[in-house]
Parts: C-alpha cells; structure tokens; sequence
C-alpha cells in the first residue's frame, strides 16, 4: 500500500523532573533544652511557699538591666500578672519604641502575696537602660553602686554625674537586704546586633557583678516576635533554630553560659494570662531566686 503517512518525530529523551528540594524547617526535630510544659502549679507554689534560707535577709534583690525598650519593666508586669492570677500594670511599662530609657529613677518593686500587707520575699530593682554613647543611660558607675547597696530608693539617674558618697541618695551603710543578690540582663531576641558601646557597658557591669561574686542569668525577651513558628505556637521556643542561633550569639557576645540564658515572651497585648507564657516566666523566676537566695546566704556567713 502506498501513502504518506508521515512518522512522528522522535523526541529528545529527558530525564522525569525532580520536585524541587523543600526548604529546610526552621524548626529541629526534637527541643535542645527539655521543659515540662505541665508544671506550672508546681512551680507556681514553690515560688508561693518560698523563704531566703537566711532569716536575716528580709528579700532576695534581683537587679534587671541591658539596652533600653527590651522589657524590663515588662518582665516585672509579667512575673506580677502571674503572681496575682490575673492581668496588672505594676511598673508601668512604656508601650513606646523610642531608644530613651522610660525609667529613671532606681526603684524597688514588691510584689502582693494575696493576703493583705505580705509582699513575696523577693524584690526587683529595674534600672534606666543602657543607650548608645556616652553621657546617655545609667552609668555602669551607679549600677555598681546599686549592686553593693549604697543607692536608696527613688535615686533619680543622672547620665551626666554618677553618685557619689556625699550624696543624699547614697547608702553608707548597706545591710545585706539592701545589696543585690542575683544579676539579670534582659535582651530582645528581636533586637538588631547590639551596638559597640551598649555591649561595652553591658560587660562592664558583668564583671563588676563577677568581682563581687554575684550570680548572674540573662533572659531573651520576645522571641514570639523574633520567630514565626514560636508565636504561632510558644512550645516550639526550643526548637527554633533561629532562637537557638540568637542564644548562642548572645553567649558568645557576653560570655553568660547557654544554661543560664531562659527565653520568654513577656505579656503585652493580651488581656488573658497562658498558661505556656507563665511556664516560661516562672520557670526563669524560679531560678533567679534559687541563685540570689544561695549568694545571699553566702554573704550572711562572711560577715558572722
């Protein structure tokens, strides 16, 4: 039979398509640091039940300190939120994201057990932020003062003079109370790389602690706002890579060990108390009064 039935043109042979690679999980596999998510009763009574070992000592003074709007005021409105059972605004956080400090003045905060006129015996003293530059924020001078005791109540930081022994608002004779037990840095882990200075006052004021003995924790703030995966979900802060990373710059950047750094997401715009929130709070909490309470008790057998 004749006929034109033409053939089809061969192909050219290419290989099946592979699917393209999924990008790495932000997240590791399994949490580089276990917590108990469920405890927080357990936890939330020990810190109910707590007394300094030392019948002397009326409270265990933890000093909170690092860059200005990273949450310190926020971290003494979460503890007390967690403490009352329900939402409070003790220290009056600034809402603003402006770099001047919003505290100026060196005050204590106590917190109210729930029966009438008892405080917890533990206190915060938060401090004016560190800003960039000199002649700007508290000067690690006064924090150094603070942390021995000689700073009273109410002291109004002045950048620009640092107190001195003649001053109305210095203590000549601190007691034990008076002096800091345990030092706590607070940075964002939403923050930008922190800057040459800030970083320099910050390690200033680590070794003063360090020449003292104090102990010292660092808590990273926001990292709901510093990782997607830790805002939609709190319980992934252990694995995020992206937190683990900022923790261990963090370390390396201020030489405070991995163990002593707690991540927490303070309250801000809620208007309910989480249960994963107060977790990570009182767990922090806990081991800022457990090392204050060691050094305080240290400081009472020195002087005996």
């Amino acid at each position: 039979m004749g006929g034109n039935s033409s053939r089809p043109e061969p192909q050219p042979y290419r290989p099946p398509q592979r699917p393209p690679t999924p990008p790495p999980s932000p997240l590791l596999k399994n949490p580089w640091r276990e917590i108990s998510w469920s405890k927080k009763q357990e936890l939330l009574q020990y810190i109910k039940n707590f007394q300094p070992q030392n019948e002397g000592i009326t409270a265990i003074r933890v000093l909170l300190y690092g860059p200005v709007g990273v949450g310190k005021s926020s971290f003494i409105n979460s503890v007390n939120n967690v403490l009352q059972g329900r939402m409070t605004n003790e220290a009056l956080a600034s809402s603003t994201t402006s770099d001047q400090s919003f505290t100026k003045k060196y005050q204590t905060y106590k917190i109210k057990k729930e029966s009438r006129g008892n405080f917890y015996p533990f206190v915060f003293n938060d401090i004016m932020g560190l800003e960039d530059g000199e002649g700007r924020g508290v000067s690690s001078d006064d924090i150094k003062l603070a942390m021995q005791g000689h700073v009273k109540d109410n002291y109004k930081f002045n950048p620009a003079s640092t107190l001195s022994s003649g001053d109305f608002a210095y203590n000549s004779s601190p007691s034990i109370s008076d002096r800091v037990h345990v030092l706590v840095c607070i940075y964002s882990a939403n923050a930008a790389q922190m800057n040459s200075s800030v970083l320099q006052k910050m390690k200033a004021i680590r070794e003063a602690a360090s020449d003292l003995g104090i102990p010292q924790l660092a808590i990273l703030s926001h990292v709901d706002k510093a990782c997607g995966e830790t805002e939609t979900n709190l319980r992934n802060v252990y694995r995020s890579k992206y937190l683990k990373k900022k923790m261990g710059d963090f370390s390396s950047s201020l030489g405070i060990p991995m163990n002593c750094i707690l991540p927490l997401k303070n309250y801000s715009d809620e208007t309910e108390l989480k249960e994963d929130v107060d977790n990570l709070i009182l767990a922090a909490l806990k081991l800022m009064i457990d090392f204050g309470d060691d050094y305080a008790e240290k400081l009472c057998g020195d002087t005996h």
